[in-house]
């Protein structure tokens, strides 16, 4: 943030004799200047022309998805904001919640404060929290980001999101792409990231000073947030146990977990309950685990369950924004006065979307101590299959939508075999075989 306040003084100091220079040219060179107002209108109307994107104009299943070259294309409008050109992007299972209507109250309200009544008006929507690309404007305050620049981001649920050619975010919520992944590789991490530094350091009270040797149980491990957040613990030193399937026991061994229970094989509470007890829980699965998982937890040593399966918006959404929140609000405090007389914290954790906590992922991924987990890839032109494959749920990673073709020679080789798509054969192909309404 110091740096930030200093370039910003920089600017301040040098804009007089900007002003200055720009009227001293302007005096003397007055067709130049016609020629280059003329140049950038017509790079500003490029800029606000429409683009291709899949969108949903009401809620529902898969058959809402609808692919548009019509979709009307952002641009900067605010000092602060950053145009990216998306490369790729990726699904989780918030773009299911959200295809169906999850949040839709709180989200329409957030988009358009004027809304609240209004039925619709939020459409049409474009799904996808995970971008990574490249820059192609910047809002006159942006300081760390310019035009070309490779770049990363989990896009608030609020905005429009990335299964489009551009999206456009503030520069406090991008990041730049780690220098060793492909942009398909790099799509996979930002919203699992987000979601998983919210909940450990935010809801938890971990970070990497603090973490060394504390037990930490996650549920539910295999998915994207799970596997994202063993890498991220182990290279914070802590000791980590995982729940999951047995046929997922490889893949988190392998991201560093030390110790692996298989909730198929039998009574899974009975087995944890056999180790040494935990100081944070972080719960991916929801349901019936709390009632077993707090007792798991070290009592009056400070330790935390948090879990990212909460009541919140599906509150607001069947009682009211009102009603919903307030409901919210007294079972959370029931909940967290319950088990504080237990000896435990008990913690709702959030998606929140943080560009300068992805540069500190960024240097690990750098470093080698974070991978990514991409489970499945698919074209711009099979985004309706990919949200089949998230919606099957069983993840063992993330689900990547190449949205357009890498160039040669930049991040890391695509596996053999993998293809992606240019625009034109996005276009051709979603003109054969995409839903059209």
């Amino acid at each position: 943030m110091g740096s930030v306040k200093v370039m910003a003084c920089c600017r301040q100091l040098f804009l007089p004799h900007a002003r200055a220079l720009a009227l001293t040219t302007k005096m003397a060179s007055s067709v130049n200047i016609i020629c280059c107002i003329g140049r950038n209108l017509s790079s500003s109307s490029r800029l606000r022309s429409s683009m291709p994107a899949w969108v949903i104009d009401e809620y529902g299943n898969n058959g809402v998805l609808r692919f548009t070259e019509d979709a009307t294309a952002p641009s900067v409008n605010s000092a602060s904001e950053v145009l990216i050109q998306v490369q790729a992007a990726s699904l989780n299972p918030l773009d299911i919640s959200m295809r169906s209507g999850y949040g839709s109250n709180l989200l329409k309200l957030r988009r358009d404060p004027v809304s609240l009544g209004q039925n619709g008006g939020e459409f049409p929507i474009i799904l996808g929290r995970d971008v990574s690309g490249v820059v192609v404007d910047c809002g006159s305050g942006v300081t760390h980001f310019k035009p070309g620049d490779e770049v990363w981001a989990a896009i608030p649920p609020w905005k429009q999101g990335s299964l489009a050619e551009m999206v456009n975010l503030t520069e406090y919520e991008v990041s730049h792409k780690p220098r060793s992944l492909s942009h398909k590789e790099a799509a996979s991490i930002p919203y699992v990231a987000a979601t998983a530094l919210s909940a450990l350091v935010n809801a938890g009270g971990l970070c990497r000073n603090n973490c060394t040797n504390k037990r930490v149980l996650i549920t539910g491990a295999s998915g994207g947030v799970g596997t994202f957040s063993i890498q991220l613990l182990k290279a914070w030193g802590a000791h980590v146990t995982v729940t999951c399937s047995h046929n997922a026991e490889g893949l988190v061994r392998g991201l560093g977990a030390d110790e692996v229970v298989d909730y198929t094989a039998g009574d899974m509470a009975t087995e944890l309950g056999l180790l040494e007890k935990f100081d944070v829980i972080l719960d991916n699965v929801g349901g019936e685990t709390e009632q077993w998982a707090l007792g798991l937890l070290k009592p009056w040593s400070g330790a935390k369950y948090v879990t990212l399966v909460t009541p919140f918006l599906l509150n607001i959404d069947s009682m009211g924004l009102l009603e919903g929140a307030v409901y919210s609000g007294l079972n959370l405090h029931q909940k967290a006065i319950t088990n504080m007389c237990n000896g435990v914290f008990y913690r709702w954790g959030f998606y929140a979307p943080d560009g300068p906590a992805l540069d500190e992922v960024s240097q690990l991924v750098d470093a080698g101590k974070i991978l990514p987990v991409v489970e499945a890839t698919f074209l711009f032109s099979q985004v309706p299959l990919a949200f089949q494959k998230v919606e099957g749920g069983h993840a063992r990673g993330k689900t990547v939508v190449t949205v357009a073709q890498e160039e040669e020679g930049t991040g890391v080789t695509e596996e053999e075999g993998e293809t992606s798509d240019t625009s034109e054969q996005v276009r051709e192909e979603v003109r054969q075989a995409a839903p059209k309404s």
